[in-house]
């Protein structure tokens, strides 16, 4: 028999602060029993769990997430992300358009924002 990832779990100081940060960049809502000062946040729809933890961050992730635009440009959405509190942590945008931005949530927790399927010029499939 196999293992199924079920959920990645991100420690952090603040799960509900955190989760909701989250649930913003990806646009999908924490879990109806979630709210502030709960131990655990739950966004179902990416199977991203909070869990507060007393250890703060002391080092580079060694797995972190990737985004992608679905609607917008990579760099339109480094403008909202920021605005919703992230973070410049490295920029590898090059002249001709290519790279990605390497951001930190809230908590310093780095994530890389990459360019929309359009701006790789990946067509959508239609079923």
């Amino acid at each position: 028999m196999t293992s199924a990832i079920r959920r990645t779990t991100i420690d952090c100081a603040d799960a509900y602060a955190l989760g909701r940060f989250w649930s913003q960049v990806l646009d999908l809502p924490l879990h109806e029993d979630d709210h502030p000062g709960d131990e655990e946040a739950l966004i179902e729809g990416a199977g991203l769990l909070f869990v507060t933890v007393p250890e703060p961050k002391t080092v580079k992730n060694r797995v972190h997430l990737d985004v992608q635009p679905q609607d917008r440009t990579r760099d339109e959405e480094v403008e909202r992300l920021l605005g919703l509190g992230a973070k410049v942590f490295d920029d590898q945008r090059r002249p001709d358009g290519t790279g990605w931005v390497v951001l930190a949530d809230p908590e310093g927790n780095e994530f890389c924002v990459e360019r929309s399927a359009a701006e790789r010029g990946e067509q959508e499939e239609t079923g």
